[in-house]
């Protein structure tokens, strides 16, 4: 039976961890401007996106050999999950190279693949951490609930974009699909990509 100093410390803990994904996924949402500006100057905002996965590596690099960036080293540190620590946080670069490849292959249907990254995988891993008690087997931890909201959002997102219902939900469901394997941050990479691409041929 656990002790009241115990629970306090799970419970401080717990909060904590609630905290980092929180910080994590408004990062994950805010994404969700980058078609926005993808629209008004297209190269511009593909040639900061690349800078950006370059600095960051040079800035990750430098992190876990000792030496801090100002700013940059602070933010990842401030976001990096449990078992990133002391490790190369991958995040980043997955999430700007899903948005960055979806914006080079899809150019009539990148806001939509990079909605269901923004919006999908943005709340699917933070409604698993406050609501998700029942999880998925052979999924490394993914909930039901998370991978519910996970189809939802990108169902509301992509028919915001596509006035679509049938096409909305099977990007969801396959939304879903992709999200409930235990990809880790690699799912940054497949939900822009496979949903964008889904879209173009669906649309």
């Amino acid at each position: 039976m656990n002790c009241p100093e115990n629970e306090v410390s799970e419970l401080t803990g717990r909060r904590h961890e609630i905290k980092k994904e929180l910080f994590r996924k408004s990062i994950h949402i805010l994404s969700a401007a980058v078609p926005f500006f993808l629209h008004i100057a297209y190269w511009p905002v593909i040639s900061l996106l690349s800078l950006v996965v370059v600095v960051y590596c040079i800035s990750e690099y430098a992190r876990i050999h000792g030496r801090k960036i100002p700013l940059i080293s602070t933010v990842t540190a401030l976001a990096a999950r449990k078992r990133d620590e002391d490790r190369f946080v991958l995040g980043p670069v997955t999430l700007s190279c899903g948005i960055l490849i979806t914006a080079l292959l899809w150019k009539n249907d990148y806001t939509i693949g990079i909605f269901a990254l923004a919006f999908g995988d943005g709340s699917a891993s933070l409604a698993g951490k406050l609501f998700g008690r029942v999880e998925v087997p052979f999924t490394d931890g993914k909930t039901v609930a998370g991978s519910l909201t996970c189809m939802l959002a990108i169902f509301l997102s992509s028919f915001a974009v596509s006035r679509n219902a049938g096409v909305s939900l099977i990007l969801s469901l396959v939304g879903m699909v992709i999200e409930i394997l235990p990809l880790r941050d690699f799912d940054n990479l497949l939900i822009p990509v496979c949903i964008g691409g889904l879209a173009s041929v669906l649309l």
